[in-house]
């Protein structure tokens, strides 16, 4: 369907995915929905949400892109490496980097740069070549990334028993209270958002657990109190917490805190909105990750420094850097 197709609207009212869908059998909604967040699927020309109600008489038109090859191609893409041996290397991972080829998002990720720098880098598939972990595309911070099977199988190893230790940075809105505690709450995919999860109670659930404590309270501490949260969380406090993720789910640290009532800053997805403070993603920052090298069994610990884009913010809500 590389030609585009085009729809008349008859009958209004329904959701745009949904029409498109029940238009184009062989689109799943879930594709539908990819695409039209891609931009692909426009309304009259214009680009609209999955939950635009169609209206009588308008056109819409869908283009599906060609399929993108399977395998990765290697960029000269700068990396900023903290570690590396012959088992496995250790990445400071910039925001904006997404860490594997996906629909959309072809190039300029960690495995295009990882083919680079080592051009034999053939584990775990051609997909995502050394790939153990992950991190969102705007969570910056350390990342390791295995260099032969051997490695592999034993980082994936320490991730399943839980042995890896991972240690984020995350500006929460409000008060946190109590201010240390422990988020023992199911996620699964959120049943109204599908893009999101979710804490759950029921249906398809995976454990979840984060254990954090708070670092340092800061913000203004008599600004007008806001109504749309809770009574702990006042307008203009913030804390700043280090949030340890026991399990590895998908946006884990980011729904739990939102559970809690203290969403993380600039959280777009889970939080009020993009570019509060001055930042343009979320303060979530993947700090500190131990585990023990596979060669050997040493224990490591690596840290990834905080970005500039964190570090201003915070100085500019008087904290002491050099604390961290």
């Amino acid at each position: 369907m590389n030609t585009p197709t085009e729809i008349q609207v008859e009958t209004g009212g329904a959701r745009l995915d949904r029409y498109v869908a029940e238009h184009l059998p062989e689109l799943s909604r879930a594709a539908v929905q990819r695409l039209i967040d891609d931009g692909f699927i426009r309304v009259n020309a214009i680009a609209r949400k999955a939950s635009y109600r169609v209206s009588a008489g308008e056109t819409i038109t869908v283009r599906v892109p060609p399929p993108e090859s399977a395998t990765p191609r290697a960029e000269k893409i700068p990396l900023d490496i903290l570690y590396e041996d012959d088992d496995l290397i250790v990445i400071n991972k910039p925001a904006g980097m997404v860490v594997h080829p996906a629909a959309g998002h072809s190039e300029g990720t960690l495995v295009n740069a990882m083919l680079a720098h080592c051009p034999n880098l053939n584990v775990g598939g051609v997909e995502r070549p050394g790939i153990v972990h992950r991190l969102d595309s705007e969570t910056s911070g350390v990342i390791v990334v295995a260099k032969n099977d051997a490695a592999m199988r034993d980082l994936q190893a320490q991730f399943k028993a839980r042995r890896v230790k991972k240690t984020y940075l995350a500006l929460v809105h409000g008060t946190v209270n109590p201010p240390r505690g422990k988020i023992d709450a199911p996620i699964g995919r959120d049943l109204k958002h599908r893009q999101k999860m979710a804490v759950m109670t029921s249906g398809k659930t995976r454990a979840s657990v984060t254990i954090y404590r708070t670092l340092a309270n800061l913000g203004q501490p008599h600004a007008e109190r806001s109504t749309s949260l809770r009574s702990a969380q006042d307008a203009g406090r913030y804390t700043l917490i280090e949030a340890q993720p026991q399990t590895g789910r998908t946006h884990q640290i980011r729904v739990h805190l939102t559970f809690l009532g203290f969403p993380v800053v600039a959280d777009a997805i889970y939080g009020k909105k993009k570019n509060m403070l001055g930042l343009a993603r979320q303060f979530l920052h993947a700090w500190k990750l131990e585990f023990a090298l596979p060669r050997d069994g040493r224990a490591m610990q690596f840290i990834a420094p905080v970005p500039e884009d964190l570090r201003a913010v915070l100085r500019d809500l008087g904290f002491a850097i050099a604390d961290l």
